[in-house]
């Protein structure tokens, strides 16, 4: 009796090697042949594909457009000057001996004296009132010392606590940093991403009614096979594998198309935007999608997929029973 047990317990365990073996074979068997269910209905399939691809290129563009934007902001970040104006009652000694001290601190990376005879030379010049300005007894302008900040310091919040310090230094009346308009491009570029977490989680929702509702066709055009299979015992999963391998084909398509589309329009890009930074004599290159935000995206397209899937052929593979008609 025991050898029988014995026995027994050894099949058992080599039929659940083999169920587990023979596992990857089936769901490999039954993705070539949704694969294939594809390739019968092309005109159903192409139209889905390029809904979804269009439909996820459009996020993955405006997410490029605010990579890019990020990458220039910071360019004018890190160019970004301090503008000290001194006391008229600083000498030209004592505002050189500022200009040393400046150059010691660790957030600073260039400093530039326009003296007040300069600057009233430079005024002279830009303003066309030269000639007027010869009356004047005494010079109206005072010296003026430009700070570059450090790439570290250039930042909105360093730049303001390097000007406070700054401003500390007795010969200095006046202090400006002009950060205005950054603040209004870090708010235009906030809003640019609102608007495009927004945009992606509609198209996402829409991605997923598409596929759903692709897959749903799909499945009332095979009922009486469906209802056939589970009449000699098939189980409700065995009957939702191919459908749900439909989605991620979906998505793995889509989502390359989607990808092939924002290369493209960043390549036709890439020619224009050139043209016009040389005419500003700037050198600019538009960045596409990196290999990792490729791989994320079309990954993002296979999850909708399958999830567009899942729950197609979960509310109406059930409803499908042998007896229903």
């Amino acid at each position: 009796m025991s050898n029988n047990l014995h026995q027994s317990g050894l099949s058992q365990r080599s039929s659940f090697f083999r169920r587990l073996l023979t596992l990857p074979i089936r769901h490999l068997q039954q993705a070539v042949g949704s694969l294939g269910g594809l390739w019968r209905t092309p005109f159903t399939s192409v139209m889905t594909v390029f809904v979804l691809g269009i439909s996820l290129a459009l996020p993955a563009t405006l997410h490029l457009f605010v990579k890019n934007a990020q990458q220039v902001s910071e360019q004018w970040n890190s160019a970004s000057q301090i503008t000290l104006f001194l006391r008229l009652s600083t000498n030209d000694k004592s505002a050189k001996n500022l200009v040393k001290r400046i150059k010691l601190y660790d957030e600073v990376s260039e400093v530039h004296y326009i003296s007040a005879e300069q600057a009233l030379k430079e005024f002279k010049l830009l303003s066309g009132f030269g000639q007027s300005l010869e009356y004047l007894d005494t010079n109206p302008l005072p010296a003026t010392i430009l700070v570059t900040p450090t790439q570290r310091a250039s930042q909105v919040s360093a730049a303001k606590e390097l000007l406070v310090k700054l401003k500390q230094e007795r010969e200095v009346e006046q202090g400006k940093l002009d950060l205005e308009w950054l603040t209004r491009l870090e708010a235009i570029a906030q809003l640019i991403e609102d608007i495009v977490i927004g945009v992606a989680l509609l198209l996402c929702m829409s991605v997923v009614l598409i596929v759903g509702n692709t897959i749903r066709l799909a499945i009332l055009n095979q009922k009486d096979a469906i209802a056939v299979m589970k009449l000699v015992g098939a189980t409700d999963s065995f009957i939702q594998r191919p459908f749900l391998y439909s989605g991620v084909w979906f998505g793995i398509f889509g989502g390359l198309l989607s990808w092939l589309a924002v290369t493209i329009l960043a390549q036709y890009l890439t020619g224009a935007i050139s043209k016009l930074t040389d005419l500003y004599q700037s050198s600019f290159e538009l960045q596409g999608l990196s290999f990792y935000e490729a791989i994320l995206l079309i990954a993002f397209a296979v999850l909708l997929g399958l999830v567009g899937s899942y729950i197609s052929v979960r509310k109406h593979i059930r409803a499908i029973e042998p007896n229903a008609e």
